[in-house]
């Protein structure tokens, strides 16, 4: 079961991965199957049951756009 959710403001995502490089359960990956507004894939959650709430990704984001609820 998930211990939290993340969610991403996908229309201002840079792709710039850091938030990929960052989570330690590596479920975060670029959506290369989307486009967003700026021209980039924005990154997404591919596994939210795993995911442990820990932060890492939204303090890694230089944009802001991640935000972590813990459930």
């Amino acid at each position: 079961m998930a211990k939290g959710l993340v969610t991403f403001n996908v229309d201002i995502c840079k792709g710039c991965e850091l938030c990929v490089v960052a989570c330690p359960k590596k479920i975060i990956e670029l959506d290369k199957s989307k486009i967003n507004a700026k021209g980039f894939n924005p990154a997404h959650v591919v596994d939210m049951d795993e995911c442990i709430a820990c932060g890492n990704c939204a303090i890694m984001c230089p944009d802001s756009v991640i935000s972590v609820e813990r459930l």
